[in-house]
């Protein structure tokens, strides 16, 4: 789909020794133009963000950047969340609308984050340099980052706990105990029938993996209006591990992270070849394969499906959060990024069809011994998956369940370590630029000990209530919002015609059309009808069957006002920042021009791309200016 041409910026350097040379240095070229010289007010304001990019770590080489987008984007969603949502949505049907928004929505947005992040060596608030007046989108983004980050250690704290009780002789979720009889079905094998309603009982029994993750683990609650009660001491235990293998891997920043990225890019994929292999000899996988893959094309006609599918691949590849835009940051500039953001990406759908393969082997076995064809019976879908039904089915193995387990949950814990890892960098990088004068490990230690203290929020009791909450008016409204505004401030503001012209200027890459068209039309208009789908169809949010409190919708709403509010925070400075003298209009519209410094972190680099654009000015000045052109030319010029 792309166009190679000459370009002085690219090369396919790979090795660890010729990137550390290409990264302190850029490669000697020879002026096209000696006689040019950007302007004072050009190049004066470069010399802080130049010190800064001397500063500035890189990664050791371009397989590290790699590595660690694919233990970013392939994570928890990926495992437990594809399945089901593919499940409820029309089985094999779901993979069209799922690839077809993967195609207009995932790749493009990637692509395009990849390229802000390399193209300005700028971190996820800073990239905002080419619209100041919006860099508000960049500090929501790092709200909703933030509260992610702080639950998603604790499903890792969960994870552990899993994880290390699975050495017990006996799994502890696999039998009922004595106070939850006779509503409760051990999870392990049973003789004869084993479904969850016997032939003699009236009423539907719960497993004693559910029993097992409700009472013992997380002690739930059946309201918060009392309060949301006091940390479990284990799991406050195992968030506390979790958060130091953070904070050891993110130490030394992404010099430390992307050493460690191998490991957790690579070891997820050799235990989900060894489930595989399992999980497809097991009598009755085939039925349970099969199922997942039969389409119900009658699904395709109903707007759920392409929610879904939408919602899937915007939160499955973590794009407009800020973290692609940071990892990408630092890169060498001339990076082939085109080639990565391809390889992420169709590796990400991979993997949500390899663990769709398992997870359901592994049903398909479960429903044979249960004596059902009836897949959907014997699994619950929702936020406990991980930790009921793939425990559940886990106990059900006749032959070694602990093996399986303990390999199902340390694949689960390397996946997040990598995605928190990621969400975790995003957040050091913002307060790095912001602070330089702090070092690596202070920042990092800040972080994890306040992710730590929030985190004990989730272990509580009434924990699943304020996770449900926060997620969704902290993190999914937010982001959901804030991505529009990005979507429109690059494609519209900036323009999709001197994105494609950054990108020829590093990568000596002619944009295409495809991707030409889903950034200025396809992919905004595709987020604002899913934005205005959930609206039309909000209710109330609930947790199982509790409602909340009035005043927690009226703080909830409050949260995603101060989120998406950052927009209007933040352009307040950026136009009391241009000269008094002008107008009130003409110091809006300035704001939401590129700073004078905007563009690469190398000096020499910068000075021949502001020469670049002011001669691509100078040519655009004798093309019409009517309204049709001008849109026409921003998506085609």
């Amino acid at each position: 789909m792309e166009q190679h041409v000459g370009s002085s910026n690219t090369s396919t350097i790979s090795i660890p020794g010729a990137y550390k040379a290409q990264a302190e240095g850029p490669t000697p070229l020879k002026d096209l133009n000696n006689g040019h010289k950007a302007s004072e007010a050009q190049e004066s304001p470069a010399a802080p963000d130049a010190e800064q990019a001397k500063h500035r770590d890189g990664w050791n080489n371009d397989i590290e950047f790699l590595m660690s987008c694919i233990a970013l984007s392939v994570g928890l969603g990926n495992v437990w969340r594809f399945p089901f949502i593919a499940l409820e949505n029309g089985g094999g049907a779901f993979l069209i609308p799922y690839l077809i928004v993967l195609i207009l929505v995932g790749k493009p947005v990637y692509y395009l984050e990849m390229l802000l992040g390399q193209f300005s060596s700028r971190g996820s608030v800073k990239v905002y340099d080419f619209v100041p007046i919006l860099r508000g989108i960049g500090y929501g983004q790092v709200l909703a980052t933030g509260i992610v980050t702080t639950y998603y250690a604790t499903l890792m704290a969960l994870t552990l706990r899993y994880f290390v009780e699975s050495f017990c002789p006996t799994l502890p979720w696999s039998y009922c105990r004595d106070e939850w009889a006779p509503s409760c079905l051990d999870s392990a094998p049973q003789q004869g029938s084993l479904l969850g309603v016997g032939g003699n009982q009236s009423a539907v029994r719960t497993t004693s993996a559910e029993f097992y993750f409700t009472n013992i683990i997380l002690r739930e609650k059946t309201t918060i209006d009392d309060g949301i009660g006091y940390p479990s001491w284990s799991l406050s235990l195992t968030l506390a591990v979790a958060w130091l293998i953070i904070a050891g891997i993110m130490f030394r920043g992404i010099k430390s992270s992307g050493k460690a990225s191998y490991f957790l890019a690579l070891f997820p994929y050799v235990v989900m070849l060894i489930l595989l292999a399992r999980a497809l000899t097991l009598p009755g996988a085939t039925d349970g394969v099969l199922y997942f893959l039969k389409p119900q094309w009658h699904k395709l006609l109903e707007p759920q499906v392409w929610y879904a599918a939408v919602t899937q691949v915007f939160f499955s590849l973590a794009v407009c959060f800020g973290n692609i835009i940071m990892y990408s940051s630092y890169n060498r500039f001339g990076h082939n990024i085109y080639r990565d953001a391809n390889i992420v990406t169709t590796l990400d759908t991979f993997t949500s069809l390899l663990s769709g393969i398992i997870i359901f082997g592994i049903l398909g076995n479960l429903a044979y011994e249960n004596n059902t064809t009836d897949i959907s019976s014997v699994v619950n879908g929702g936020p406990g998956l991980a930790f009921i039904s793939y425990p559940d089915a886990i106990a059900k193995f006749k032959v070694l369940p602990q093996v399986f387990s303990v390999l199902f949950f340390l694949m689960l814990f390397v996946l997040g370590i990598g995605s928190n890892v990621g969400m975790v960098s995003c957040l050091t990088t913002v307060l790095k630029e912001q602070f330089t004068q702090l070092k690596q490990w202070h920042i990092v230690v800040f972080i994890s000990i306040t992710g730590y203290l929030l985190g004990l929020l989730y272990i509580t009791p009434g924990g699943q209530f304020v996770l449900n909450l926060l997620d969704f008016f902290g993190a999914t409204f937010v982001a959901l919002v804030l991505a529009i505004f990005e979507l429109v401030a690059i494609g519209w503001v900036y323009g999709v015609k001197r994105v494609c012209r950054d990108a020829e200027f590093m990568l000596g890459i002619k944009t295409s059309i495809y991707y030409r068209i889903c950034w200025a039309v396809i992919t905004p208009l595709l987020m604002l009808s899913i934005l205005v789908y959930m609206l039309v169809l909000y209710e109330p949010l609930k947790y199982k069957d509790y409602t909340y409190q009035s005043g927690v919708y009226v703080f909830g709403w409050g949260l995603s006002a101060f989120g998406v509010g950052q927009l209007l925070i933040w352009a307040v400075p950026a136009v009391r920042r241009q000269p008094v003298e002008l107008g009130l209009w003409v110091r809006i519209r300035k704001a939401f021009e590129p700073l004078p410094n905007w563009g690469p972190a190398d000096p020499k680099t910068l000075k021949r791309y502001q020469l670049h654009v002011e001669q691509a000015n100078v040519s655009s000045m004798f093309q019409r200016s009517g309204i049709w052109h001008k849109i026409y030319d921003n998506i085609f010029g």
